[in-house]
């Protein structure tokens, strides 16, 4: 059995900087992966077939919606796998359940099959973010998220990860975008905790004020968390979840502990960063 972890997708800073003519959006984003997410497993099988289970599993499809077996069918020498999926990761999050998985599933079936990973084109026809999430390492992200590069080495990161259980469709939070051109990131420079916290502070999350109109419980989730002693709160991706970005362990695992006490309705999770 082969076994492959899904990690949280977190887009630290997420500029829009343009728009296509065939209506993709342009993105600049720092993005790095939590050490938790959903988990997969895979057995060889005569049949390709998923099942899903977890705390989170409901509402999950197994037929061909599924973005896991479609990862199944860009694949190379395609054969049978018996999968599972083991749901931890809120939907339509931001933190890129779907894309994880898709990526996880990738990997796994890569292993399983003993073939190739497919190609740029074929990951990224899966989803814009399929792409960053073949490699858990911190990325800056480009283009309309095929364009991946590698970021300076950041400090020892850890997070609260809170969604307040609303999902929040992507296509409506890029269409209340107020301007689809924006300023880019800063270029990446930081020397340690400090300066990494006030450079990310100069970035933005373009997304958050029109998920904001769509879903004001991010409000309260963004108050909750700048509350809570972190050095920085923001959304994610296109919501509704939202991080918190804390110092030490300690002071996060104490920080998810009183959300999760006040809001005992929210999805709420401490979360050591990928930061290598």
């Amino acid at each position: 059995m082969i076994r492959e972890l899904a990690p949280a997708k977190i887009n630290l800073a997420l500029h829009v900087t343009g728009q296509r003519a065939d209506g993709y959006h342009l993105l600049d984003s720092l993005v790095v992966f939590a050490d938790f997410g959903d988990r997969l497993t895979f057995s060889p099988a005569p049949d390709l077939s998923l099942k899903v289970t977890g705390p989170l599993a409901d509402g999950v499809p197994t037929g061909p919606d599924n973005l896991i077996l479609q990862a199944a069918m860009v694949m190379d020498g395609a054969t049978g796998a018996a999968i599972t999926l083991e749901k931890h990761l809120p939907h339509a999050a931001g933190i890129g359940g779907g894309s994880a998985d898709a990526a996880a599933a990738l990997r796994g079936l890569s292993r399983l099959w003993d073939c190739p990973l497919p190609d740029e084109a074929s990951a990224l026809s899966l989803g814009a973010d399929v792409p960053v999430c073949l490699s858990p390492a911190p990325q800056h992200m480009t283009g309309i998220g095929e364009a991946l590069s590698p970021v300076p080495a950041l400090p020892p990161l850890f997070a609260v990860l809170v969604n307040p259980r609303v999902s929040v469709p992507t296509g409506p939070v890029f269409q209340g975008l107020a301007s689809k051109e924006n300023p880019a990131l800063e270029p990446p420079k930081w020397n340690g905790f400090d300066s990494f916290i006030a450079w990310l502070a100069r970035q933005r999350n373009d997304l958050e004020a029109p998920a904001l109109r769509l879903a004001p419980a991010i409000g309260q989730v963004l108050r909750a968390l700048r509350s809570s002693d972190a050095a920085l709160a923001r959304m994610s991706g296109s919501g509704a979840t939202c991080f918190g970005v804390f110092e030490t362990k300690a002071l996060a695992i104490e920080a998810a502990r009183k959300i999760r006490e006040a809001q005992p309705g929210w999805w709420v999770q401490d979360t050591t960063l990928q930061t290598g």
